[in-house]
């Protein structure tokens, strides 16, 4: 699957360094890592719920997420400082692409009334966060097994100067940006 890699390398180098005038190849932004995170209030109600989206977060991208913890306590909250609280991903290289070519042909399309995403949610350097309801658009999970919906947050961290070049990156690998 290494499809989306050489179409970086065939028409998204060529066209990048058109658009922005580019001199060098190692001027061009890439995409650097993906990070998938999931973030879950109920673990202190729920602790099976932590396993249950280790689980599902493993079967969509084929790897094994980190456990997050609380760095301070939130009174508020009910938090504990060192309490888990989540779970994340950092994918890079091949399974970065094959996630992002699974992503953008597959599981986008599959939201309910989907138009394209947000092209808004820049940081200003060139990385682009992505949220995402439910955990069923992606084909690995199956309807009947999981406990409960959950949302999860995927990062795209680029080497990309600004906002617009990131963007003209994204949108040359695939990315369905709203008009």
């Amino acid at each position: 699957m290494e499809v989306l890699r050489e179409q970086y390398k065939t028409e998204v180098v060529p066209a990048l360094m058109k658009k922005f005038g580019y001199k060098s190849i190692m001027e061009v932004p890439k995409l650097e890592k993906i990070v998938i995170n999931i973030g879950l209030g109920e673990t202190k109600d729920n602790p099976k719920a932590l396993d249950n989206a280790v689980n599902d977060l493993s079967i969509i991208t084929g790897q094994k997420p980190v456990i997050t913890k609380a760095k301070k306590s939130i009174a508020a909250f009910k938090l504990r400082e060192g309490a888990k609280i989540g779970c994340k991903v950092t994918l890079r290289a091949g399974k970065m692409y094959d996630f992002a070519l699974k992503l953008f042909n597959v599981a986008l399309p599959r939201v309910r009334d989907f138009r394209g995403v947000s092209s808004h949610a820049f940081d200003g350097r060139g990385n682009y966060s992505l949220g995402i309801k439910e955990q069923l658009i992606f084909p690995e999970i199956e309807y009947d097994k999981i406990d409960k919906v959950r949302g999860m947050d995927i990062i795209f961290v680029t080497t990309a100067k600004t906002d617009e070049e990131a963007k003209e990156l994204l949108s040359l690998l695939g990315m369905p940006f709203k008009n």
